[in-house]
């Protein structure tokens, strides 16, 4: 909630953030960018905002499954041991990791519009050059700045959050799991047809087509109002407003806009301010938590099918039944996926969005922290139900699940962080949050591909633990933002 100006002042250094105190002439209206973007309320606007800011969420999710679906190609190819395999994944969250924060503080200063063009730019130029890529160590760097390009999709989520008014933003947001599920599932029908015919090289160039032509509508859509009138420029926000507003065929509020205005960027001092240090602290763990589970249940997924892991086995594993002699007899001794290996892939990637509909009740009526620690104990219990010794049938319901409630527990804490911390420090929040986030993806592989092939019980128990200890960070934190306002300052 807003502070008066004197609280203002003593919180965060004041002397660096001012306000303009003019008043208006007596009698005179004013409205603020929260104001106006509640009676404008949802239109045509909104609706193209969705679906080009959304479909950043395809774009995410192609480069970072793409690993996943290639990680065998590329231990035949070149002779990799599990720990080289798993560090591909690790450098590419690495690179996640490191540009996040620099990103996010990049976007607080210049504005978020610029920097997601920006991030898809970088993102696409490298994935391109990584298809042509002569060997194991260059393949790794250049899909750690692939990393470092992806980590400035974020910023379409904060564009999103600061035009929606507050009662769609608990239904909106999580439905753009859509886009992400819609990217997720197009590189593994990719895979299933490029990689066995014209190799993994080809799959990476197919798949950068969508950024590319994502590239070209961003235009469409406006830089924040909120992002404008917290620099000072009152002049572009108003403009902005009035524009969603024709497009909405709604009215503006009478008046003049009036906002404090801000000379700098969020510091990362303002996120350990007395004010949001236990909720950022918590946020962290929750991330990290959230990310080690995550891509955990992806790699491990792929890890259970490349290898037969369930029940221990150790028997050679059973073949698809089709094209058996050139899959099960590898120079290398890996074993690279057939039809029905993608189609597990394909039915657990479809549970990401098995939950919305429950997720987005959750959100809404039980409010961001519950329904979070709700979902996060179920992501422990199947993590743990993974071990029943079972039919590739049950095998693939409880990947199925874990998939559905990991997704779940992501939308839930991207919705919390974007609405908890104010305009003035909100991508840094996301920026550092999303770093903190890469610190689990960075682990998960080295669990899931690495100590899993030597205790497959002892993986599952790590993972649990952890979701057991972001369910009590989530059920603890001080703050509950259903219902409530963006902030605009500290």
């Amino acid at each position: 909630m807003a502070t008066a100006p004197k609280e203002a002042e003593n919180a965060v250094g004041l002397e660096e953030i001012h306000t303009e105190r003019q008043e208006p002439p007596k009698g005179q209206k004013t409205f603020t960018v929260q104001e106006a973007v509640e009676t404008i309320g949802f239109g045509r606007f909104h609706i193209a905002l969705f679906l080009i800011m959304g479909s950043t969420g395809v774009v995410e999710a192609m480069e970072i499954m793409l690993i996943a679906v290639v990680s065998p190609l590329i231990r035949c190819e070149w002779q990799l041991q599990d720990w080289q395999v798993a560090l591909v994944t690790t450098m590419v969250f690495f690179g996640y990791m490191v540009f996040s924060i620099v990103l996010g503080l990049l976007a607080d200063r210049y504005g978020r519009w610029k920097i997601l063009l920006l991030s898809f730019l970088w993102a696409s130029y490298f994935s391109l050059l990584t298809s042509f890529a002569p060997s194991y160590i260059w393949f790794v760097f250049l899909r750690a700045m692939v990393g470092g390009g992806v980590a400035g999709h974020a910023q379409g989520l904060i564009i999103k959050t600061e035009f929606l008014p507050t009662k769609y933003r608990g239904y909106m947001l999580p439905l753009s799991q859509v886009f992400w599920l819609a990217g997720s599932l197009l590189i593994v029908g990719l895979a299933s047809v490029v990689n066995p015919t014209v190799g993994w090289r080809w799959l990476i160039r197919i798949a950068s087509i969508p950024g590319i032509l994502l590239i070209l509508v961003f235009k469409f859509i406006p830089e924040s109002a909120r992002y404008n009138v917290s620099t000072g420029n009152m002049a572009a926000a108003l403009a902005t407003l009035r524009k969603i507003a024709k497009m909405n065929g709604a009215t503006m509020p009478e008046g003049v806009l009036r906002e404090p205005t801000k000379e700098r960027g969020g510091r990362f001092k303002d996120l350990i301010h007395p004010k949001y240090l236990r909720t950022t602290l918590q946020i962290w763990i929750i991330w990290l938590g959230i990310a080690f589970a995550y891509y955990g249940v992806i790699l491990a997924s792929a890890e259970l099918l490349e290898r037969d892991l369930v029940c221990g086995s150790t028997a050679p594993p059973v073949q698809d039944a089709v094209d058996d002699s050139e899959e099960s007899h590898s120079p290398c001794h890996c074993r690279l996926f057939g039809p029905a290996a993608y189609q597990t892939m394909i039915i657990s990637t479809v549970g990401e969005i098995a939950l919305n509909p429950l997720n987005i009740l959750g959100i809404n009526f039980l409010g961001r922290r519950l329904s979070l620690c709700i979902t996060m104990g179920c992501t422990a219990l199947f993590f743990l139900l993974l071990n029943i010794c079972t039919s590739s049938t049950g095998t693939t319901g409880f990947l199925f699940m874990l998939r559905a409630l990991v997704s779940a527990n992501f939308n839930t804490i991207y919705i919390y962080t974007a609405e908890v911390y104010p305009t003035t420090m909100r991508a840094l929040g996301m920026g550092t949050s999303g770093s903190l986030c890469r610190v689990g993806a960075m682990v998960a592989p080295f669990i899931s591909q690495v100590l899993m092939s030597a205790s497959f019980i002892g993986a599952l128990c790590l993972f649990s633990s952890v979701c057991i200890v972001c369910a009590i960070s989530a059920f603890t934190l001080p703050i509950e933002t259903k219902g409530r306002a963006l902030q605009v300052c500290i």
